[in-house]
């Protein structure tokens, strides 16, 4: 049904795609303004964010953008009080910042290895340090980390997917810390989804082998995750914490 986020404010970081078409950043809030949330959009590249917002816009939804590198704590703070100035409340957050790493184990240098960890998990921490004050304000909310199926498989980039293990890991530990304040934490662990950031450099034969490794042989696109994630930020996932929503055509149950 229609507005199911109505009178929610949300906060989408890493909101915007780093080439054509639409990744998760970019379908996440445009899906929460569908379903009449007002979203603060927010990238490292504002240019990026403010695409999204004209698509939002041109939707008749409401959204605004703003610029900000969340692996730096003051970033964070100046995020949350941006969404509160423009808005008056906050009531979900949307990690869905992050960047890849193609290195296997003995490939993988230190500084890939602390680049990955800090986009991929500390910025999630320090945006939910931010915004669980105001979240509590609201009388509870929602947090939404975005994972990855490398995060629960056998996966040959060594960087990325421990990253995404430890997204996991952290949405489990705030979960257990914040459901006395009645804010919901869970991740969203996308498989082989085709979006901007996975198709630089990718072959017309890898696509195509990809659509087929799940048993669901369909491709998947960033509004499957997208539509995960307002599941998650809406009341009707009240009852729902410390979970990881899997969005993979089959890929984690296959043996293949």
């Amino acid at each position: 049904m229609p507005d199911r986020l109505k009178g929610k404010v949300a906060i989408v970081t890493g909101a915007g795609s780093r080439g054509p078409g639409v990744g998760n950043g970019k379908a996440a809030p445009a899906l929460f303004a569908r379903e009449a949330a007002r979203v603060l959009c927010v990238d490292q590249f504002l240019e990026r964010a403010e695409e999204t917002c004209a698509l939002i816009r041109a939707e008749k939804g409401e959204a605004s953008s703003l610029q900000a590198d969340v692996t730096r704590a003051a970033d964070c703070e100046r995020v949350v009080r941006t969404v509160i100035e423009r808005y008056g409340r906050l009531d979900v957050l949307h990690n869905n910042v992050g960047i890849e790493s193609r290195k296997t184990l003995m490939e993988t240098t230190e500084e890939e290895w602390d680049r990955v960890m800090a986009v991929d998990v500390k910025s999630m921490l320090l945006t939910s340090q931010a915004a669980v004050p105001r979240l509590r304000e609201a009388g509870g909310g929602a947090i939404i980390n975005v994972s990855s199926v490398a995060g629960i498989r056998a996966h040959g980039r060594t960087a990325y997917a421990a990253a995404k293990a430890g997204v996991i890991g952290l949405t489990i530990s705030m979960a257990g810390q914040l459901a006395q304040d009645r804010i919901r934490v869970n991740a969203i662990a996308p498989g082989f989804v085709y979006t901007p950031m996975v198709a630089e450099g990718m072959s017309a034969e890898l696509r195509e082998r990809r659509r087929l490794a799940a048993p669901i042989q369909d491709e998947g696109t960033g509004w499957d995750v997208g539509w995960a994630a307002v599941y998650l930020a809406s009341d009707e996932a009240r009852w729902v914490t410390g979970q990881v929503l899997v969005v993979d055509g089959g890929l984690s149950i296959s043996t293949g």
